[in-house]
């Protein structure tokens, strides 16, 4: 009766470029926040103060929660293939 392949040993199941976009995509967010409030004239309640500031904020906004939900993603499959590592001879 052939082996199933362990999930740890397929080389290529997404695991790692799901951490390395979730990762980029999150710095990318938070690099373009730095930006806004030191370089790009900061913000208030009614938003950003200049249109490289307003560019900034659409970019972060639109990183963050996407990076998030990417590296989330990576997180679980990574601890999955470490667990049925664990299980699997």
């Amino acid at each position: 009766m052939p082996k199933t392949p362990n999930h740890a040993t397929l080389p290529n199941d997404g695991t790692r470029q799901l951490l390395q976009w979730g990762g980029s995509m999150v710095g990318t967010g938070i690099l373009c926040v730095l930006l806004l409030v030191t370089v790009l004239g900061g913000y208030s309640r009614l938003g950003a103060s200049t249109n490289s500031g307003w560019f900034a904020l659409i970019v972060a906004l639109m990183c963050i929660p996407f990076g998030l939900m990417l590296l989330a993603l990576g997180l679980a499959k990574w601890h999955r293939n470490r667990r049925d590592s664990r299980i699997l001879p």
